[in-house]
């Protein structure tokens, strides 16, 4: 009986109206966009919730969650499998450049009481991009004591920022970390089998990790920050909900701050509170 269960679960295939209903509700929810040409990675990512429900066809599914019941306990697992979660340590390396160089040094300056620099990264992923920020800002710390820093977090998915907060990864995701900063800040496993290694409690304790959806009508953070990363995360809204996301990071962000977003990404035109520095960096 479970065999013949699992079978069509494995089989079960997705309607254009299934997709519709389905796509429709994610962006709704989430405002990611998802066109006809996603349907079969919609398919294939839901299979595993059709598994842990037991549920045998996507209509069911797609019942399920306009249910009273789904609103309520399969939302977030859903977004969860949807979202995508692609990043890396030191991507896009122009940014920490330019932090490094231009927003640290400015921001001491201006600073002369409060040396407490608070940076938000936002749609934060497994991790990836704030601990890049924790050190490249512990990096500047080691040459103006009086420097201090943390980092919030954020993403939709509550399972991705389980990942985020273990802070443990394949050694072969930090295989472009300069050597020195591989020793400084990441430790091998015990067990030489695993190939892992972990972010040092240094920068764990450093970061904060929340869960947090775009499309909430106000960000619920107690902070506002000097330095927003926004990166490779509008790409999945359409223009319209990419300007909202936008005025609402700005809310959050202090006069003077700096703003990141992907080298792909494109914000000109938009109404929007800030100054252009340079391609991907706004003020």
């Amino acid at each position: 009986m479970v065999d013949s269960t699992l079978n069509k679960i494995f089989s079960a295939k997705m309607t254009d109206h299934d997709f519709n209903r389905l796509s429709e509700f994610v962006f709704e929810q989430s405002g990611i966009k998802m066109p006809p040409v996603k349907k079969i990675m919609l398919q294939s990512r839901l299979q595993k919730r059709l598994r842990e429900l037991k549920i045998t066809c996507f209509k069911e599914y797609a019942d399920y969650v306009f249910s009273k019941e789904g609103q309520k306990n399969e939302i977030i697992h859903m977004l969860d499998v949807v979202s995508t979660n692609k990043t890396d340590f030191f991507r896009e390396p122009v940014h920490f450049d330019f932090l490094n160089s231009h927003v640290l040094p400015e921001f001491m300056q201006k600073n002369r009481v409060n040396y407490n620099m608070k940076v938000w990264s936002a749609g934060c992923s497994s991790g990836e991009e704030p601990y890049t920020i924790a050190i490249t800002l512990n990096e500047f710390k080691r040459s103006y004591q009086r420097f201090d820093y943390s980092i919030m977090a954020t993403d939709i998915s509550s399972q991705i920022l389980q990942k985020a907060v273990t802070a443990v990864y394949k050694e072969e995701r930090i295989v472009n970390i300069p050597l020195e900063l591989k020793k400084k800040y990441f430790l091998r496993s015990k067990d030489k089998e695993q190939k892992t290694v972990r972010v040092v409690s240094e920068l764990r304790n450093k970061t904060n990790y929340q869960r947090l959806n775009f499309m909430s009508d106000v960000y619920n953070l107690t902070d506002t920050f000097d330095v927003i990363f926004c990166r490779n995360v509008l790409i999945y809204f359409n223009r319209d909900t990419q300007e909202q996301v936008i005025n609402k990071l700005c809310v959050k962000l202090k006069t003077g701050g700096y703003l990141f977003i992907g080298h792909s990404e494109s914000i000109l035109g938009m109404n929007l509170p800030l100054e252009q520095i340079k391609p991907t960096i706004f003020r």
